[in-house]
């Protein structure tokens, strides 16, 4: 069984909006392009507020952004 983690789909979101940029999206809810990039690289388990910004920020629900799974399966 591989190691559970939580992961995202920033990186496809910011894409699919605008090519948002991480700087953009760092700004917007308020941390640093360094938070973005340990997010999207699987780095950092943001905070539960922190995932809803960004959650807010895509205009999605928290599950559609963020998931936890198996790595193995990842």
């Amino acid at each position: 069984m591989g190691k559970k983690l939580v992961s995202n789909h920033i990186r496809k979101l910011r894409f699919n909006h605008d090519e948002m940029t991480q700087q953009q999206l760092a700004d917007k809810v308020g941390v640093t392009r360094q938070t973005i990039v340990a997010l999207e690289k699987g780095n950092y388990s943001p905070s539960l507020e922190l995932a809803f910004r960004i959650a807010l920020a895509f205009n999605l629900p928290l599950e559609e952004v963020f998931f936890y799974g198996d790595s193995t399966q990842i």
